[in-house]
């Protein structure tokens, strides 16, 4: 599925992310190229391709050095909830910051979360995904 797919889909559907905006004034600009402000906006534009499978959008903002060849997502998991337990720096004027996280999701087998430290650095003037660590 490609962004602009998706926000045709989504129309005027909240948003993934959980930021209380609809898709097309949230994450949707950030899915067709527009570059995030800050880390944490960046973190949610994530989950919110996770969400809505848009595999190309996770690499393309995945920092050169540790982006893997390829991505496949899982179709079996159902992203339901993002939380933000807590964000350092990864402001408009930082070169870096970082993004604790909640993400709840669902499979066949059931519901579970994934809790991770996400960091992120500027990479061309735009925010990247470095690494994480699960909390």
């Amino acid at each position: 599925m490609t962004a602009a797919t998706t926000a045709a889909s989504i129309g005027g559907s909240a948003c993934p992310c959980g930021r209380g905006e609809d898709y097309a004034n949230c994450c949707g600009p950030l899915h067709a190229g527009e570059a995030a402000p800050t880390a944490e906006r960046l973190m949610r534009s994530r989950y919110s391709a996770f969400a809505l499978g848009l595999a190309d959008y996770l690499l393309a903002t995945w920092h050169p050095s540790s982006r893997p060849a390829s991505l496949e997502l899982d179709d079996e998991i159902a992203w339901r909830r993002l939380l933000i337990e807590s964000t350092e720096a990864g402001g408009p004027f930082d070169d870096a910051g970082s993004v604790a996280f909640t993400a709840i999701g669902r499979t066949p087998e059931g519901r579970f979360e994934q809790r991770e430290r996400s960091r992120f650095v500027r990479n061309g003037g735009r925010w990247a995904y470095l690494d994480g660590v699960g909390l």
